[in-house]
């Protein structure tokens, strides 16, 4: 059964029965009876669902309610995606079975093998407080990503989910997009001209990219999950971002992250984990070092792409303000942004510009 708020929705995300029949079909009769459908509440992106068929623990995947821009919460492309990076090192879950018709739950989804683990957001469990587990943390999640940045892409008919030139004139031109259209939305409140500031830095400052490699999209510490002692990840999370392109992009994400001990604390968003503050963690010195090592890759360049990551990020994070203005999210989180974002711009003009530590 769902949550009590899902029950209570006249028009539910997930229509418990047609789900069960579609199971039937698909998968065949569970071997008990069990059937359980409970919403996991994560995150602000495509709608998850943890489903117990039988012995069978599942996990389904659908979109957000609303208007959304479908190429941001493309499930079946995921579905795709996953189905390719099976039997790979790339430490993804396994999909099961997608569902491209819309009368069943009302929008495509699929559905994959849960993998357990935790995921590390606001603080560590119990297993992982012994500051010796910490390095180990760290060394998964750059190794991990290794994997996925080293993957043959082209023998595994990945070839087709992304544009394998130009990514980062992609990259720029999109947000630069984004940004336009979402400025006159919120700057009758407060503008943030250190946005441009920044994208004028970025543009003129752009690296070549050494490699196109498959490419994460949104890749840190939460996106991901770990189990057992010592620590191993098991499992890449969130797969919708996912295409060819640039990998110093997600390392450039992760690392903007990726706090340390000695960091200013005057700019920390709530959105924010501050784990890797706790003593045992590496500095980012010493994970673009493993990473290289691991790649072979070249991370010269990296403040350009942690200026970029931060910069991404407070774009997005205006559209959150915009929708807030407008009504369309009531969540306090989005009323924050109003002072959260120009924060956040200054930190990525302090990144671009030398004055601020990666």
């Amino acid at each position: 059964m769902t949550n009590e708020d899902e029950e209570n929705d006249p028009q539910p995300l997930v229509d418990e029965q047609a789900l069960r029949a579609f199971l039937e079909e698909r998968l065949g009769a569970p071997e008990t009876p069990t059937y359980e459908v409970a919403r996991k509440r994560a995150g602000r992106s495509n709608e998850t669902f943890f489903v117990t068929w039988g012995t069978q623990e599942l996990v389904l995947r659908r979109p957000p309610r609303g208007v959304f821009l479908p190429t941001a919460h493309d499930v079946l492309r995921e579905y795709e995606i996953l189905s390719r990076l099976e039997g790979t090192e790339v430490r993804a879950p396994t999909p099961v079975v997608a569902c491209d018709r819309e009368e069943v739950i009302g929008v495509p989804f699929y559905l994959m093998e849960r993998i357990h683990g935790t995921v590390l957001r606001k603080q560590l469990p119990e297993a992982y407080q012994d500051a010796r587990t910490h390095p180990i943390i760290a060394h998964e999640l750059i190794d991990a990503l290794a994997e996925l940045h080293t993957l043959d892409w082209e023998a595994h008919d990945l070839g087709n989910i992304g544009k394998r030139t130009g990514y980062l004139t992609r990259q720029l031109d999109r947000w630069q997009d984004q940004w336009a259209r979402t400025r006159p939305r919120t700057q009758e409140v407060r503008d943030v001209p250190a946005l441009d500031e920044v994208a004028d830095h970025l543009v003129e400052e752009m690296p070549e990219s050494q490699a196109t490699t498959m490419v994460h999209g949104d890749y840190k510490l939460d996106n991901v999950l770990y189990n057992g002692t010592p620590p191993r990840l098991v499992g890449i999370l969130d797969w919708e971002m996912a295409t060819l392109g640039d990998p110093l992009a997600d390392l450039g994400w992760l690392l903007s992250f990726h706090r340390e001990p000695s960091d200013p604390t005057h700019d920390i968003l709530s959105i924010e984990p501050r784990i890797t503050e706790t003593a045992g963690f590496p500095p980012r010195s010493a994970l673009i070092e493993r990473y290289e090592e691991a790649t072979g890759f070249d991370a010269e360049h990296i403040r350009w792409y942690v200026t970029l990551a931060t910069w991404k990020l407070a774009i997005l994070l205006e559209g959150s303000y915009a929708r807030h203005l407008a009504g369309d999210a009531e969540d306090p989180f989005f009323a924050a942004m109003e002072q959260a974002v120009p924060v956040l711009a200054q930190r990525a003009l302090a990144i671009a510009e030398g004055e601020r530590a990666l």
